[in-house]
């Protein structure tokens, strides 16, 4: 839970290829060009059209930043809501009010209990990143770029299209010095 700052103009358009009030949102970012309902409506829609398991979401906007509500599994579910919303050109930042669910009680008390993830880190892509390299940069090796593709799926389809200013989930990953 928390705030996460996001690239206005970068990501995907909300609206389309050619939506001109988008491109006035982009060239005048202090100035309101859509209906904060509408457009939270939208981004409702955007994060429904990934079929990811989030009760009673609520998605509201206000100047560039978007505030999610509702209940989520896990962590993962969580973070790749938050940068569902976030990768839009709108979007400048998003206030994450996502509950993430109690786990469920433990059916072998014999079994012992899988440990939980550690938390993703969140990378800006820049010009000239590849998959490749930012596996290199935050695990040590390029060869672990599916981690990466998958930890942002369905939200990534291909691992070949990646763009500068989106922000990709990292799991588990301590920065290789």
């Amino acid at each position: 839970m928390g705030f996460f700052d996001f690239v206005r103009g970068a990501g995907e358009k909300l609206f389309g290829k050619d939506d001109d009030a988008e491109q006035a949102a982009k060239a005048d970012p202090g100035k309101p060009q859509y209906d904060a309902a509408f457009v939270g409506k939208q981004l409702t829609h955007k994060v429904n059209a990934l079929d990811l398991d989030v009760e009673g979401l609520q998605v509201s906007f206000e100047d560039g930043r978007a505030t999610v509500k509702g209940t989520v599994p896990d962590r993962r579910t969580a973070e790749l809501v938050v940068l569902t919303l976030g990768n839009t050109t709108i979007v400048d930042g998003v206030d994450d009010q996502l509950t993430i669910r109690a786990p469920a009680p433990e059916v072998a008390a014999d079994e012992p209990a899988e440990p939980p993830s550690p938390p993703a880190t969140f990378h800006t892509v820049v010009k000239g990143d590849t998959l490749w390299a930012i596996a290199s940069k935050h695990y040590g090796t390029g060869h672990r770029y599916k981690e990466i593709f998958e930890a942002n799926t369905p939200m990534l389809s291909d691992p070949n299209l990646i763009y500068p200013g989106q922000v990709l989930r990292i799991p588990g990953s301590e920065l290789v010095a």
